[in-house]
Formats: structure tokens, C-alpha cells, sequence
């Protein structure tokens, strides 16, 4: 089946012959899509805390920190590309000796006009005016559609900025007087309010093994300056997407995909293999939150607060489980003690039919947590909190993509479109067991869960594998808990016309 040739790449990517089999066999049996019974709703899945809890388990936190390891995972090895899809395609069709008014006026370039009508309120905007002014000296003589066309040039290609090639996170988002902050310098302030224990704040960024030095840079730049302004000292790691997580293409015909030199194409396999990356982090709880959902200053202290409450949530429910477990592990244990962590587990843990034995009871409580913030649906693109039934019949709540939901199907359909929550990606989570031990997550998540996905390579098309989503199938066994959260938590920037919206302009 494998040359001698195809062997070695296997061998020298990090993966053995089984596992590029079994990829195969996975292409070749298809991925089932997951079986939603129902949306996550208010207080049937998904808990609202009044103003009351909120600060019993925001202050809950303050009072524990000091005892704990608290780490902040940033999944930032996104590029910017994306964000700048419109501006790419206006370089492609706009003559810059062409009337840009006209041209603006056509429907479809409603995104470019925003952006040109707004163009001094983004936080890059004069560093590329700077540039333009030095190589052309009567640039604001230019006529508008020549100045708008050099200024996304500039923006975006390799003798400027050249923001199509750098990373998300490093990207002026921000701007305060003259100083502007990148989505990273953002996530490093805004972790001195919430992940900071004993005046230090310990941060994770997984990020491209040819970006690593971009950061560092830039973290070396604005140092001094987040610390002399938070009065927090900050200890940041990077780690990479491992070489032995991607996935191997096949053809349409789910054959192993050959490029023009014969070679086998393996491909990154999604933010599932971040789940890697976590595993190999260690604190007692751990902020998950992506690179862009940051917010400008004169928002930090409501997010915070957020950061708070879940956290507080998740050491209540750490302890009762602990708790728990403790019980279940002594000599005599009651049937009372077996009925109170039974509807413990129902209740708190939205977790039903449990056998009531010791064993079963453990294999439960013996987990790792996610206390997972849910903002109300506002049509965003993404995953959101289901109710889903596994291939042996188990019921659980699911963060769930809709690339899982098979949306031809009419009852699953519908069941999407009643959704009242959207998952924005807010995670607090509980990676150590009840002896201060860390969990190997890799048990914990679920291999059917991935999906497969048409691609092209070099204009041929292949068939790619993705791995269990980070906080969807990767997280599937752990116990899960929905909270709602307020939707000024939730400002990702998806366009760079997100960068207009109130929660990133500073006032």
C-alpha cells in the first residue's frame, strides 16, 4: 500500500503506518454526524446566575486564587489572511485610474465602503499613512481612488505592512493616544485582572513555529509598559502544533492523495490538536479564550468580572465533587451517600440514568471540568450548546459545530434553528483530579466526533480529516456545565470592519 518513499515522510512526520491507515479507513467509512435532541436553553442546560451569584462566586474566586496555579490558553496561531478578504479582492478588481465613487456604489462593495468611510478609526491606520508619506511624497494629492488603492497595498502586501501575512494577534487592534495594541497586548492586560495569582500571570499562547519569534518580539516591545501598568509580572510560554497531529489527504475516491512528486500531503488537523497542546500545560484551572475576542480598555473590568464568576462556579463545583469523591472512596459508604452524589451529578452536572454503584458514580466525578460561558444567539457563524445522543445511546451536553449537524435533515434542522445560545468560546477549566494530579486529557475525548471536509490542492480536489474540535469532540467526556454570559464578553474579529464596533474603538 505505502512505497518505501511514502514510509519515510510517515516515519519523519511524527506518525506511524497504523495511524495513516486508520485515517484512511475513517475517509472511507465517513464520520456520523452528531444526533442533536435538543438546543441548550435557559435553566434547561444552560444556568443564569443572578447579580447576587454572580458575586458570591466572583468573590469565591478572589478569596481561593492566592492558593491556585491559574494559567491563560490562547489558541493565536490564526493568520490575519481571512480578516482582510475583501480589501484582497478590491487590489484585484479596482483600476486604480478608475472613479472609486462609482465603483463603491456597486452592492457588493458595501464592506470596502465602510471601510474607506471609517478608514482613521482603525488602530494601523497611521502606520500606514507614515509609510505612504515617505515613498510618496504627494501622496494626498493622489486622487481618492489612487490613495485608497496604495493604502490597502501598503496594509496588506509584503513591501508594506504586510498584514496578509502576519498573525492575527499582531495585528493593530486598539488604538489609545498614539500608541496602538496588537490582539496580543490586549490579552496580556486584560489577564492581569482575572488570571494573576501572587502578582504574576501565567500565559500560554499556541502559536506558527515561523511566528514564535514575532511574538517574543512584540512582547519584549510593550513589557515594560503592560507591567508598570498592571503591576503584574508576566510568564509567557509557546508551544506549536505538533508535526504527529496532522491528518493525511485522500482523493475523492478516499484513496491516498499523491502530489505531482509522488509525495503524500499531510495537512494541520483543526484546533482539536490543540488538545496536545493543553494536555501538556499544567495549572489548577485554565482560561481558554481565542487570540481576537479581546476588548479595548474601558471594557476590561466587565470581563473580568465574567472571568470571575465562571471561575468561582468552577471551584464550588470542584469542591462538591471532590468532595464526592473523597466518600466514595472510604470503606462504608451509604445508600444515602450513593442518592445525594447521584442527584449531585444529575443536578449540577446535568448528567441522568446513573447507575447506583461506587464504580459508576467515580468513573462520573473522576473528570475534567469546563464551566463553559454561552452568550445569547445573535446569528454569528459557529458552534452552540446541544443536547446530543452518542452511538450507545448516552445523552450529554455538547458544544456542537454546525459542520456536525447533518442540516439537510429536516428534524435536526429545525432543532438548530430554535437555538437560544451561541458558544463564543469562553472556557474555564478544571485539568487537575481531586489529589492534585494532572489528567491525561487525551482519554476524554471522542474520536467519532471530527469531520471530513473537500479541499483543493493545486486545483485537484482532496478530501481532508479534521480532529475532534478543542472544545467540541476533544472535550466530549468531560463534565461540562453552560453558563450564560453577557454578550460584551463575546467581540471577535472575523473582518477587519469587527475593529469599528463599539467594544474596540477606546474612547
Amino acid at each position: 500500500m505505502f512505497t518505501e518513499k511514502n514510509l519515510n515522510q510517515i516515519k519523519a512526520h511524527g506518525l506511524s503506518e497504523a495511524k495513516v491507515k486508520d485515517q484512511l479507513q475513517i475517509f472511507k467509512n465517513g464520520i456520523p454526524f452528531a444526533k442533536v435532541v435538543a438546543p441548550a436553553s435557559a435553566n434547561n442546560g444552560i444556568e443564569i446566575f443572578s447579580e447576587e451569584e454572580q458575586q458570591q462566586f466572583a468573590n469565591l474566586f478572589e478569596a481561593e486564587k492566592s492558593k491556585l496555579d491559574l494559567l491563560k490558553f490562547v489558541p493565536a496561531s490564526g493568520a490575519a489572511t481571512r480578516m482582510f478578504k475583501f480589501l484582497h479582492e478590491f487590489l484585484e478588481n479596482y483600476n486604480p485610474s478608475e472613479n472609486i465613487d462609482a465603483f463603491l456604489e456597486k452592492a457588493e462593495y458595501k464592506n470596502l465602503k465602510i471601510f474607506f468611510n471609517s478608514i482613521e478609526d482603525f488602530a494601523f491606520s497611521h502606520l500606514v499613512f507614515q509609510q505612504l508619506e515617505d515613498k510618496f511624497p504627494d501622496y494626498y494629492n493622489f486622487k481618492k481612488g489612487k490613495k485608497h488603492y496604495l493604502f490597502v497595498k501598503e496594509m496588506l502586501e509584503e513591501t508594506g505592512l504586510n498584514f496578509s501575512n502576519t498573525p492575527k494577534g499582531l495585528v493593530p487592534f486598539h488604538k489609545y493616544d498614539e500608541n496602538y495594541v496588537t490582539a496580543f497586548g490586549e490579552q496580556l492586560y486584560e489577564a492581569a485582572f482575572y488570571a494573576t495569582s501572587n502578582g504574576t500571570a501565567y500565559l500560554h499562547f499556541t502559536v506558527s513555529a515561523e511566528h514564535e519569534e514575532k511574538f517574543k518580539k512584540r512582547y519584549a516591545e510593550v513589557q515594560k509598559t503592560v507591567e508598570n501598568k498592571t503591576g503584574v509580572k508576566f510568564k509567557i510560554t509557546y508551544s506549536f502544533q505538533k508535526n504527529e497531529t496532522d491528518t493525511i489527504a485522500a482523493t475523492p475516491k478516499n484513496e491516498l492523495f499523491l502530489d505531482e512528486n509522488g509525495d503524500l500531503l499531510f495537512r494541520p488537523s483543526g484546533h482539536g490538536a490543540l488538545l496536545e497542546n493543553l494536555n501538556d500545560v499544567d495549572a489548577d484551572i485554565v482560561f481558554i479564550k481565542n487570540i481576537d475576542n479581546v476588548v479595548s480598555k474601558n471594557y476590561i473590568e466587565s470581563i473580568a468580572f465574567q472571568k470571575k464568576v465562571l471561575a468561582g462556579k468552577l471551584i464550588s463545583v470542584q469542591q462538591k465533587i471532590f468532595n464526592f469523591i473523597e466518600m466514595l472512596h472510604s470503606n462504608n459508604i451509604s445508600e444515602e451517600t450513593l442518592n445525594t452524589a447521584a442527584q449531585f451529578i444529575s443536578g449540577e452536572l446535568n448528567i441522568i440514568n446513573i447507575p447506583l454503584n461506587k464504580e459508576a458514580l467515580l468513573n462520573i466525578l473522576e473528570r475534567p471540568i469546563r464551566i463553559c460561558g454561552v452568550v445569547e444567539n445573535t446569528g454569528a457563524p459557529g458552534g452552540g450548546p446541544f443536547l446530543v445522543k452518542d452511538k450507545n445511546g448516552k445523552l450529554s451536553y455538547q458544544i456542537v459545530e454546525m459542520s456536525q449537524i447533518d442540516t439537510n435533515n429536516p428534524e435536526q434542522k429545525a432543532l438548530v434553528a430554535k437555538a437560544t445560545h451561541f458558544n463564543p468560546v469562553d472556557l474555564v477549566c478544571g485539568v487537575r483530579n481531586y489529589k492534585g494530579e494532572k489528567f491525561n486529557l487525551l482519554k476524554f475525548s471522542d474520536p467519532d466526533t471530527g469531520f471530513i471536509s473537500n479541499k483543493s490542492y493545486h486545483g485537484k480536489p482532496i478530501k481532508a480529516l479534521e480532529m475532534p474540535g478543542l472544545w467540541n469532540g476533544a472535550m466530549a467526556n468531560w463534565n461540562t456545565i453552560f453558563v450564560e454570559v453577557p454578550l460584551i464578553t463575546f467581540n471577535p474579529v472575523k473582518t477587519v470592519n469587527d475593529l469599528l464596533n463599539e467594544a474596540h474603538q477606546p474612547t
